[in-house]
């Protein structure tokens, strides 16, 4: 879908490797530690260095983002995000538009023309994926306006079911 100059996408794929992107956003811990999920596989393929360049950034609150160079990713940084947990970090439909919304501004603020996005806060933080879709697509697609050098956002889901959810509510905001 095009908005403005702008092309978002979704597809199923692995955010390690996502080598056609400047930038990839991590779901991120507050320490900016490796863990499992999306943090685990970035830090293991961007290597020791990146946990190095998060120690002096963390720790960061629900909503908040950082962005550290990439190191043994293919692309030139990475962005920090920590989602709200689902139940816990309140009000959670902010802090998680917030991240979507932080994201975008850092790469507007360094030059950066596309980023890839996970589902944020949806895996071991517990956002419903239905309602984590419509915040991530509706505030990317409030945001985009205001950053201009942001040519393409790709929104890379870990599996089929996920893409598919969010094709379909992309659509469905387009079409609103």
């Amino acid at each position: 879908m095009n908005i403005a100059a702008s092309r978002i996408e979704c597809r199923q794929g692995d955010i390690a490797r996502q080598d056609d992107l400047q930038a990839v956003v991590n779901a991120a811990n507050a320490q900016l530690r490796s863990g499992g999920g999306v943090a685990g596989a970035l830090h293991r393929a961007a290597g020791p260095e990146l946990a190095e360049a998060c120690r002096p950034l963390a720790p960061i609150q629900p909503g908040q983002a950082v962005i550290t160079p990439a190191f043994g990713l293919p692309n030139r940084h990475v962005i920090h995000c920590l989602g709200p947990v689902y139940g816990i970090d309140e009000p959670s439909d902010e802090l998680l538009a917030d991240c979507y919304r932080h994201a975008l501004q850092l790469a507007e603020r360094h030059g950066l023309e596309s980023l890839g996005f996970p589902a944020l806060s949806t895996g071991a933080f517990g956002y419903p994926a239905t309602e984590a879709a419509r915040i991530a697509l509706s505030t990317v697609l409030a945001t985009l306006p205001g950053c201009p050098t942001v040519r393409r956002v790709r929104f890379v889901l870990f599996d089929a079911a996920a893409a598919e959810l969010h094709r379909r509510t992309l659509a469905a905001l387009r079409d609103a």
